[in-house]
């Protein structure tokens, strides 16, 4: 049955050599059950937690059970920062139906080089989703070490684990959740999940990238210079005029002897959601509203929010910290790339969601 369940593509972005890459997870997908209307999705996204609120309808006159699933689309060990964030991140998952905390199950499979490995590992009692629960606060693997060291030195050469760096496990990970759901006929079905996204981050965005951009004329006639300045990158959060020559002004006047923030580069945060995972479903999403949160400044820096409203809807300022976008009849066709970029003292702004 799980094997009708759609999978996830795993886009990554990597806004410099050194950034870290985010995860898109998304919604809760079925398989391809068009009896049952999306009636209403409320998306709250914040680089600390993901919550998602649903209300399933079934207009017809049987009750409609299926499976459904939370799938993470694949990850490897040390993808983003902080080995085994991911795994972390995803173990976060909760559940409620109707307000009520539900179980669901997991499933996690193994692959290295396209190949599925999941049986070596279960045998040696390496978990897979923690890649051996690894530690990277003591960068240890414990379920590795705890080994005789003929088996550890035959995973080595199977290229499950690198012979150095801790011996890090070294496949990916193909991780969802799932659960039997009923929608009684005539009904409606109240569902809530959320989880830690796994946050993307690049400390060193050249500043050129944003000049590029406002200058998007001569820019074009050097594709080189576009190119290499990751101004592609930073366009993929559709940012303003305004916002650009905010964080120009506010990067520019930024004197201290940390080489990271000397006015040449400027740090952005992202997180990533897959909306077309609603597809499964009865479309369109009769009504969707996304609510995207600034994060809390600290002693002296700001996030300023930028990303693509969905349909290029209207970007609705709640109140300082929070954005809104509000939908109907809404059929995703892209995915969500919400961007937070780190200005020095940077007063709060309206985002720069491009209508």
């Amino acid at each position: 049955m799980l094997s009708a369940i759609l999978a996830v593509a795993a886009p990554t972005s990597v806004l410099a050599d050194d950034g870290a890459a985010s995860i898109a997870a998304g919604g809760l997908v079925s398989r391809r059950e068009t009896r049952i209307v999306m009636a209403k999705e409320v998306l709250k996204i914040s680089t600390k937690k993901i919550v998602v609120d649903y209300d399933f309808r079934n207009d017809s006159d049987q009750d409609v059970t299926t499976e459904v699933a939370f799938p993470i689309p694949p990850y490897e060990n040390g993808v983003v920062e902080g080995p085994g964030q991911a795994a972390q991140a995803f173990e976060s998952f909760k559940l409620w139906i109707d307000d009520n905390p539900a179980q669901y199950e997991s499933e996690a499979a193994a692959t290295l080089n396209g190949k599925e490995v999941s049986v070596i590992l279960r045998a040696n009692r390496i978990d897979i989703p923690t890649f051996g629960h690894f530690d990277a606060k003591e960068v240890v693997t414990p379920d590795f070490t705890r080994l005789p060291k003929a088996v550890r030195e035959q995973l080595v050469q199977t290229g499950l684990f690198e012979p150095r760096d801790a011996n890090w496990g070294k496949w990916t990970v193909h991780l969802q959740y799932h659960w039997t759901q009923t929608f009684p006929a005539h009904s409606t079905v109240h569902i809530r999940h959320e989880y830690t996204p796994v946050v993307g981050a690049a400390d060193d965005t050249p500043i050129d990238a944003l000049q590029f951009l406002l200058n998007s004329g001569s820019a074009k006639r050097d594709a080189k210079r576009w190119r290499d300045s990751g101004a592609d990158e930073v366009a993929a959060f559709c940012p303003e005029p305004d916002l650009l020559r905010t964080v120009i002004r506010r990067v520019s006047e930024v004197k201290n002897d940390r080489s990271v923030y000397d006015g040449t580069i400027f740090p952005i945060q992202w997180v990533d959601f897959i909306l077309t995972t609603a597809n499964t479903w009865q479309r369109p999403i009769e009504d969707f509203t996304l609510i995207v949160e600034r994060p809390e400044p600290d002693s002296s820096w700001r996030n300023l929010v930028s990303f693509c409203s969905p349909e290029n809807g209207k970007v609705e300022k709640l109140d300082a910290d929070h954005f809104q976008v509000h939908l109907t009849n809404f059929v995703p066709t892209s995915e969500l790339h919400i961007g937070f970029f780190d200005v020095p003292g940077a007063k709060a702004s309206q985002p720069a969601g491009k209508k």
